[in-house]
């Protein structure tokens, strides 16, 4: 124990790390704003198609030479805008699931075809804080105040769209509109998150501090609040638990999140 607190002592006194830091408690604010949303619209499979095709954006960046954080960016956008026009006409699952294998074979390929370091490919699935650059922690903050900015902005319409979209369509909120706007803020997180955690558990923060809150309250305001935080504890503890070891920090992120909501569960169940 001596040990692990003297290497993570040590590692956090270096300038890269506190670099990380800074990435995952903004990821913590970004995706708990967008988990009680994505939690209340029911888009959790949503959301892992949209990673998976994120990854296919950043391997393809990866192989052809551009910024990885704008190749993830920009392969999450487009699946979010199409998963959300054709899950208008009710065929969701299935757009989903032919989605997310196309964009996982795809992804595979590139990272298959890239010549370089292969861990760095790897990294993508598994996440690796430790690699983020300073272009993409920029990139990360700017991200997180646009999406809370605009989360803040539409949060009537979001909500009841989210809440009940077919009393809000009747009341005149523009429904569609809606959804493709959120679908598009899903996409930009999904690839923020994909750089840091992996694509493999970006659900870890993009959806369980979301259902964490919703276990223990019913306040939507309430629940973002509690989806920041616990999403804040996840991301920056889960990188700070995994400096000594070296492991990557998606599975202590995981660890941490499940471990919340698991308490969450018992607290609703106390609470009835």
């Amino acid at each position: 124990m001596s040990a692990f607190l003297a290497d993570t002592s040590y590692l956090l006194s270096q300038d890269f790390v506190q670099t990380t830091l800074v990435a995952c408690a903004l990821l913590g604010v970004l995706s708990g704003v967008m988990a009680p949303l994505i939690v209340l619209r029911q888009m959790s499979f949503s959301v892992h198609a949209t990673s998976e095709l994120a990854l296919m954006g950043a391997s393809a960046a990866l192989l052809f030479g551009f910024n990885v954080g704008f190749g993830a960016v920009a392969g999450a956008v487009v699946a979010a805008l199409v998963l959300a026009a054709l899950g208008l006409k009710g065929q969701q699952d299935s757009a989903v699931g032919v989605a997310m294998s196309f964009g996982m074979a795809l992804s595979v390929l590139f990272i298959h075809l890239y010549p370089g370091n292969s861990n760095q490919a790897l990294a993508l699935l598994t996440g690796q804080i430790v690699g983020v650059s300073a272009q993409n922690v920029m990139l990360l903050a700017g991200t997180t105040v646009l999406v809370a900015v605009a989360v803040l902005v539409l949060w009537r319409p979001l909500l009841f769209s989210s809440a009940d979209p077919v009393m809000a369509a009747a009341c005149g909120v523009p429904v569609r509109t809606m959804a493709l706007v959120f679908a598009v803020l899903v996409g930009i997180a999904s690839a923020q998150s994909v750089q840091i955690v992996g694509a493999l558990l970006v659900m870890s923060l993009l959806i369980t501090p979301g259902a964490s809150a919703a276990q223990v309250t019913a306040n939507p305001k309430l629940a973002v609040v509690l989806s920041i935080v616990f999403a804040e504890v996840a991301a920056v503890g889960g990188m700070v638990l995994s400096l000594a070891p070296g492991m990557p920090v998606s599975v202590f992120v995981a660890f941490i999140s499940f471990g919340i909501y698991l308490v969450c569960r018992v607290i609703g169940r106390v609470r009835g």
